[in-house]
């Protein structure tokens, strides 16, 4: 299951030095609703490995607007340095998403 991320927790997790994947989604996104079940099966199958999380954007705002998210659901993938290196915008298929976990660990 893919961790609750709130403005609050944001800081603290990027700063465990591992691969981060943030799903930014909202209860009344029908398109984020389908994604949801991918991003907890991926926080299954990379435990330990990548750090998988979601963000609902209407109880936080602050790393949403950081980022720029206009549309969600908008899922972000970070390197170990805490760095942005893929930005997926919309319903995305399972395979296209562990491919991106897994240059994550490349």
């Amino acid at each position: 299951m893919a961790m609750q991320i709130t403005d609050a927790s944001y800081d603290a997790i990027m700063g465990e030095g591992k691969p981060v994947i943030i799903d930014f989604w909202a209860t009344w996104c029908g398109p984020c609703q389908m994604v949801g079940p991918m991003i907890d099966e991926l926080a299954t199958e990379y435990e330990g490995l990548i750090i998988v999380g979601k963000i609902d954007v209407d109880a936080n705002q602050d790393i949403p607007i950081r980022y720029g998210i206009r549309n969600i659901p908008t899922i972000l993938f970070f390197n170990a340095k805490g760095e942005m290196v893929k930005k997926l915008v919309g319903v995305q298929n399972k395979a296209d998403l562990k491919k991106e976990a897994e240059n994550l660990l490349a």
